[in-house]
């Protein structure tokens, strides 16, 4: 992926879009079951995508106003949304990775074909590289779906534009992380600095509430833990969560995703780089030192 970050945007674009369908061409065929978190101000559905990612879609309770996170497979969201009988007019797009901006034309032209279903708004860190953008957004940026707020929260590091959401009912709250945070793990600094993950996950998704259900882009739950105990091998919290991996159903990706906020301060060694463990580990007090031997170390792993 990174090579791919000297070669022309459309160039690259259209190289990731060929290894990502040829990587899950055998998982294409398999069922793609959702998995549904019903809360009382608003529903969260996982509908996986490709070899390992999920597309979310976001339903207000009260108002049935939706929007869907990197739809890579638009006429599979839309399935999805024909079925939970709700209005579909945003898109949320964490970052330009063709795995998850890549249905971002598909979908918008679909709105187009069929006027009566309303404009497509399209959200996103301002980037040209994400296409069909129509709302750019920037950090403490807000909009409404229905009646949820949600929060915009720059997390540059994976790529330079990157984006997270909170959402937020009167009673729930969840946070939409992309390539940013992963259960247990974060995404590769391709286009960043271990100074600007630190800031994305201890300066900024670490201070939202324990409670905040935590969706990430990917299934990487069990190679992540399976890191996280290499580092951190007397981590009880870990340990279990390792055994859960271990036995769950990972390639129908039912399980562990959402996390917590709270869980994966207890979890995710990349958030647990002020922990006396670490600096102890790492013979040093620095925790964006740590944060880059961290990633560096997990890139070899």
């Amino acid at each position: 992926m990174s090579l791919l970050s000297f070669l022309p945007h459309r160039i690259s674009q259209r190289l990731t879009a060929l290894y990502f369908t040829v990587s899950s061409f055998s998982l294409q065929r398999r069922p793609q079951t959702t998995q549904t978190s019903t809360m009382v101000g608003m529903t969260v559905t996982k509908i996986p995508a490709l070899k390992d990612n999920f597309m979310y879609l976001i339903v207000c309770n009260t108002t049935r106003a939706a929007a869907v996170v990197d739809p890579v497979a638009p006429e599979r969201v839309l399935e999805v949304v024909q079925e939970q009988n709700c209005k579909l007019n945003q898109l949320l797009t964490t970052h330009h990775h063709w795995d998850h901006a890549g249905g971002n034309e598909a979908l918008s032209d679909r709105f187009r074909q069929n006027p009566d279903w309303g404009e497509l708004r399209v959200y996103g860190g301002q980037d040209e590289r994400i296409a069909r953008l129509t709302h750019p957004v920037k950090q403490d940026d807000t909009f409404g779906i229905g009646n949820l707020r949600v929060r915009c929260l720059s997390t540059p590091c994976h790529t330079t534009s990157h984006i997270c959401y909170y959402v937020e009912s009167e009673t729930e709250r969840a946070v939409f992380t992309g390539d940013t945070l992963f259960l247990a793990g974060c995404g590769r600094f391709f286009e960043g600095t271990p100074v600007q993950m630190y800031d994305a996950l201890i300066g900024k998704l670490s201070q939202l509430p324990d409670d905040t259900q935590v969706y990430c882009g990917h299934e990487y739950a069990l190679q992540n833990l399976r890191f996280g105990h290499t580092i951190e091998p007397n981590n009880e919290d870990i340990r279990v969560m390792l055994e859960r991996a271990q036995t769950a159903d990972l390639e129908g990706r039912r399980a562990l995703v959402p996390s917590t906020i709270g869980l994966e301060k207890r979890i995710n060694v990349f958030m647990r780089v002020q922990h006396p463990d670490m600096r102890a580990k790492f013979d040093t007090s620095e925790p964006i030192e740590i944060m880059g031997l961290l990633r560096a170390a997990k890139d070899k792993f």
